[in-house]
């Protein structure tokens, strides 16, 4: 049993970390776990609780917790977390929750499209010489729309007989 726990220590040990052995869970890692297998709801157990037990468990000038402190953090947050039970039937609870969980990165970095940000890339609302830039479908028109492309037919711009001359 305890070596699915500490299986789940191990991935969060190394998470974002890539020199990290797995052996050492930095105050960050031990928050993202508490988070992500659901030890830290929010109401009983917050974001400051676990921040403290980290702080408390872990070794003075060190700036990581070994398995062993870790269970030490878990035997003092269970009761905490799951108020009513006995320490026994507390700290399984806890580990319950942490068995064959793995650090989540989805949906980390997703590019989102907020209200301001679809009115601001609608190309039928642009004006002026932004305007010229695009066509009626919104595609743009690359080199053209950006530069005034030079007519050197010797005519002046917008005369009406241009190429009339030899007739």
């Amino acid at each position: 049993k305890m070596s699915e726990v500490e299986n789940t220590f191990r991935k969060f040990a190394i998470y974002g970390d890539t020199s990290a052995s797995g052996n050492d869970m930095t105050g960050k890692n031990f928050s993202k776990m508490c988070k992500d297998c659901g030890v830290m709801d929010g109401k009983a157990v917050t974001s400051t609780d676990i921040d403290i037990l980290f702080y408390k468990v872990k070794t003075k000038g060190a700036r990581t917790i070994t398995f062993v402190e870790f269970q030490q953090a878990m035997k003092e947050l269970c009761s905490k977390r799951f108020k009513g039970k006995s320490p026994e039937e507390a700290l399984q609870a806890v580990y319950g929750l942490i068995e064959g969980k793995e650090p989540s990165s989805v949906g980390a970095t997703k590019a989102t499209k907020v209200g301001g940000v679809e009115r601001l890339t609608d190309t039928s609302k642009y004006t002026g010489s932004h305007k010229l830039r695009f066509d009626k479908n919104g595609k743009g028109k690359g080199l053209a729309g950006r530069q005034d492309l030079t007519d050197n037919s010797g005519y002046v711009g917008a005369y009406k007989g241009a190429g009339t001359y030899d007739k």
